[in-house]
């Protein structure tokens, strides 16, 4: 098959640093140029991927993002280069969409190949009521069931695909280094005081590391850098993928202390790639990602993520790799996905 992928025009393909969206489709792309299929991705043109690229803009526009007046503009004009490229072409099978609400808006007016657009995002007061308009506008991928349960009835839904994780290039280790890890997007969704408040009460060291965006500076100097002392509290801020890798591996356990209905979270299956544990609170998709007691422990408050911490030794990490193996692997998404295009396709 010949198939577009539009990648968001904001973070580099794979991503530097912080960046969710743009690891599903390098895996993605990944997945389908190994599988043969003719693949191209719509991104910034310092992507890299085996796929063929094709890029408005050189680099990534990741300043605009915190400029939402200029971000229609930006996101617009990428959206209409890789669509004049697709009609350009007249050889498309199918659209693989992630990024954003243009295309899915204006998609009755446009002659193209199916589309299918993977809901990357929650079902948010902003969302809810875009999806709930163009419900059957594009066939829709949800990535898991929790997000699909929470969107607006009469969706056009083609199916569920979990976000992957390429298993095999991901460090695993049983002997761990003592800490525990928070990682992510620093924001109060994402819990890293409730984290800070696990290790305190538990005596351990935890480790954080993660993106500060502008619009959660408050958050971070108010409620995170007071905390931090540099010995039990450390914080290590937007880290390389290679420093990455080895903080999952070496954590004694991966805290999620989430505080939002996050629709995925492939941070849990990274912690449980490197043999890591995850100790998480009940919200969102994490039911659907960790087997409590098998893959770590799912909690209804911090008392019981304390609790958790003290029962580690009850996880196998032999157990949480081989589970990513079975059920989050990018060949486990990339089929996923072929299934849906084959359906699509004319």
């Amino acid at each position: 098959m010949k198939i577009a992928q539009i990648a968001p025009p904001w973070i580099t393909v794979p991503p530097a640093g912080y960046g969710g969206t743009e690891w599903v489709v390098k895996h993605l792309c990944d997945g389908l140029a190994a599988a043969g299929h003719e693949v191209v991705l719509f991104a910034s043109g310092d992507s890299r991927t085996p796929a063929e690229l094709r890029a408005l803009f050189a680099e990534p526009q990741t300043a605009m993002m915190a400029l939402p007046s200029a971000m229609t503009s930006y996101d617009a004009r990428h959206l209409s280069y890789a669509i004049s490229q697709i009609r350009a072409d007249g050889d498309f099978d199918v659209i693989h969409d992630h990024s954003g609400f243009l295309l899915v808006a204006f998609r009755a007016m446009l002659d193209l190949p199916p589309v299918l657009h993977t809901v990357h995002c929650a079902f948010d007061t902003h969302a809810y009521p875009f999806y709930q308009q163009f419900a059957d506008a594009v066939a829709y991928a949800s990535i898991s069931e929790f997000q699909r349960s929470l969107a607006p009835p009469g969706m056009a839904w083609a199916g569920t695909v979990h976000n992957a994780l390429p298993v095999d290039g991901w460090p695993f280790e049983t002997r761990k280094d003592g800490y525990l890890l928070a990682f992510g997007r620093v924001c109060e969704d994402k819990g890293f005081h409730l984290a800070i408040d696990v290790a305190r009460a538990t005596g351990r060291r935890l480790i954080m590391a993660g993106v500060v965006q502008d619009w959660y500076r408050d958050y971070f100097e108010q409620r995170i850098v007071p905390q931090i002392d540099g010995d039990q509290i450390v914080f290590e801020d937007e880290v390389t993928e290679e420093r990455k890798r080895e903080l999952f591996a070496g954590a004694d356990a991966f805290l999620f202390p989430i505080l939002w209905p996050e629709p995925f979270g492939l941070v849990m299956v990274e912690a449980m790639a490197a043999g890591t544990p995850v100790i998480a609170l009940r919200n969102g998709s994490v039911g659907e990602v960790v087997d409590d007691g098998v893959t770590g422990f799912i909690c209804d408050d911090i008392d019981g993520m304390i609790t958790a911490v003290g029962r580690l030794s009850e996880i196998d990490p032999y157990t949480c790799r081989h589970i990513v193996e079975e059920r989050f692997s990018v060949a486990t998404m990339t089929a996923g996905y072929e299934a849906l295009y084959r359906r699509l396709a004319p």
